[in-house]
């Protein structure tokens, strides 16, 4: 098993977000027929779904108080008996849970990261990114520019 100081924390942070945040047929699509599905892997925990409680503050930074439920999937695995990975996602999909734990686990060694981050996470976080600059520009599209005449006589 790979030691938690072999694996930057703020890089794992970051796949794992990329992940839990893929379109489901977008990351199964990349993740179909890659030669790392064919190493020897099982469960610790199997896909389960649950409720998690969402959180606010007024204001941002003022009281907190409970928004409401939100339906989350987690999921462990162990790949090649010393790898662990783990996947934490909004919504009810097993499938994306599974194979985002497990690429979870074989994005921790160094051995397979390289060639995972160009074909599976580089590409979502690319088409995670687009999404985001077409949002903002629906949005853009819909603001009001308001200004002030200021009239003469004062």
């Amino acid at each position: 098993m790979l030691s938690d100081a072999t694996v930057d924390v703020s890089a794992r942070r970051d796949w794992m977000s990329v992940l839990a945040k893929a379109k489901a047929p977008s990351l199964l699509e990349l993740w179909r027929d890659r030669p790392e599905q064919r190493l020897p892997w099982h469960f610790i925990r199997r896909p389960e779904v649950g409720l998690t409680m969402l959180r606010g503050r007024a204001g941002g930074d003022g009281q907190r108080f409970n928004l409401g439920e939100a339906t989350v999937t987690r999921c462990s695995v162990e790949v090649d008996r010393r790898l662990m990975g783990h996947a934490y996602l909004l919504g009810r999909d097993l499938q994306h849970a599974e194979a985002a734990a497990r690429l979870d686990a074989l994005l921790q060694d160094p051995d397979y990261q390289a060639e995972l981050l160009r074909a599976v996470i580089e590409p979502l976080r690319h088409a995670q990114a687009e999404e985001r600059a077409l949002a903002s520009r629906k949005a853009a599209a819909t603001t009001v520019d308001f200004f002030t005449l200021v009239r003469g006589e004062d």
